[in-house]
């Protein structure tokens, strides 16, 4: 079975492989088409990506599947594709006086085919946003979607067969044997989102062909609220932020850091604020459910360890539906809990109090670096305290997850939270090889006087040189 999982997926390569030989460095024009395509295809099945999706997971809010997997990969066409032409430009480079008359350009180049391993919370999203860096780059494009979602991940092939040609861009579907023999191929770039410790094997496979590669990974994303911090507004906001998806969002708030005269009015205003957005949880569309019974058996055992050891668990509403988890807040956590020891990855929200703004910086800095971090105040000197003295891949302020949606800004991880970016140009860039050229004149006789034998004159040039550098 392994053989032929493998022949099949090397195929495919080849088949990319050799289409980019044929055209290495596909013109404006046509990569403007790809990209093009994609906006169609997500335009025309927007409404069977949402009840695809849902079915998936048992129940997942429309209205989140158009928002973050739909909306999110139309603007990041439509943004590749309006700044395509400036980002695929030769660039002139400086070249230094004492190599004058020669000339110095930067040239970007398609690297070939680009492997994207996507998740589940976000099976479009984190398959196609990806896809259109790299197509915009240049690039000829294999996708292995989830398992875990796997009506989504045959609709994606299916989409894609339509409007991609096999050679352009094509959707492996198959378990994780698929996934562990698809992240061993020898692709000129390597790209995955998913768990930390996942990222760790697709790396280990990726370095037997030395293929470079960008973890999109997570970690415990903190929301750090000052004592300025209006209670209300970060209530609502960080309600948002946390329930987007019942929590299953890399970078959602994994847990909050509040002056502890704070803790308890945040958690009363957080209950109301989730109340007004989900005034109940069975039958509500608008609440989603966990995407696996396994993952929701996992959540269920971080609140049964959390209640086991002291913390006191604080239940948004009554009555659960089907794979719907109530959102809860823990109070009186500590490290000694499961909950405060891996990435929660659902409606769960720890909330730890401090006494001092050092003790909560001195507590972020003391663990992984994480994927995002949120920090809600008005006293301006704490914020840039807090931005000079952190690690995280984002930063959004004053409110949640929308740092993810900004075209113009890179997106990735640090550390334990991953490597490497993409979003706008900085996909572009990831996708592409920034190829120096240096152009000397044909008739250019001065590096002459570098040539053995050596002797005074090259002496005397050598200390000119090093002086006017």
């Amino acid at each position: 079975m392994d053989n032929t999982i493998n022949e099949t997926l090397n195929l495919a390569l080849e088949l990319q492989r050799a289409a980019y030989r044929a055209e290495p460095m596909p013109s404006l024009a046509t990569r403007r088409d790809r990209l093009a395509r994609v906006l169609t295809m997500t335009r025309k099945y927007a409404d069977e990506l949402a009840d695809t999706i849902s079915r998936d997971f048992s129940h997942r809010s429309r209205h989140e599947t158009l928002l973050a997997d739909v909306a999110t990969v139309e603007m990041a066409a439509k943004h590749a594709a309006s700044h395509l032409g400036r980002w695929m430009r030769q660039r002139r480079m400086p070249t230094a006086l004492h190599y004058l008359p020669a000339s110095n350009r930067l040239i970007p180049q398609p690297l070939g085919v680009v492997g994207v391993i996507a998740p589940w919370n976000y099976p479009y999203q984190l398959a196609m946003s990806p896809a259109i860096a790299a197509l915009a780059a240049g690039n000829r494009v294999m996708i292995k979607p989830s398992e875990l979602t796997p009506e989504t991940s045959a609709l994606m092939a299916r989409m894609v067969g339509e409007f991609f040609a096999p050679e352009e861009m094509q959707v492996i579907t198959g378990d994780a044997t698929v996934g562990r023999a698809f992240s061993a191929l020898p692709f000129d770039h390597l790209f995955f989102t998913g768990s930390t410790a996942v990222g760790k094997l697709v790396a280990q496979a990726a370095a037997q062909h030395l293929t470079p590669v960008t973890l999109e990974l997570g970690g415990k994303s903190p929301a750090l609220v000052d004592a300025s911090a209006d209670i209300a507004l970060v209530a609502e906001r960080l309600a948002f932020g946390k329930l987007l998806n019942a929590g299953q969002t890399c970078i959602a708030p994994d847990y909050i850091l509040a002056p502890r005269a704070m803790v308890q009015p945040l958690a009363d205003a957080l209950i109301s604020a989730v109340r007004r957005l989900y005034p109940s949880i069975a039958g509500n569309p608008d609440y989603s459910a966990i995407a696996t019974p396994r993952h929701l058996a996992r959540l269920q055992g971080l609140l049964d360890d959390a209640s086991a050891k002291g913390a006191r668990l604080l239940p948004t509403h009554e009555g659960s539906e089907g794979r719907k988890l109530v959102p809860h807040l823990l109070l009186d956590v500590n490290e000694g809990m499961t909950v405060m020891q891996e990435e929660i990855f659902g409606p769960l929200l720890p909330i730890l109090p401090y006494d001092s703004e050092q003790q909560a910086l001195d507590y972020i800095k003391d663990h992984e670096r994480p994927l995002a971090l949120y920090w809600f105040g008005a006293d301006s000197g704490a914020r840039e305290r807090v931005l000079a003295q952190t690690h995280a891949g984002g930063v959004t302020l004053n409110d949640c997850i929308w740092h993810i949606g900004q075209e113009d800004q890179p997106f990735g991880g640090v550390g334990a939270s991953g490597q490497g970016a993409y979003h706008g140009v900085w996909g572009f860039n990831t996708f592409s090889k920034m190829k120096p050229v240096f152009s000397q004149p044909r008739f250019f006789a001065g590096t002459k006087l570098f040539y053995p034998p050596y002797g005074a004159t090259f002496n005397r040039l050598l200390g000119l040189l090093k002086k006017i550098a």
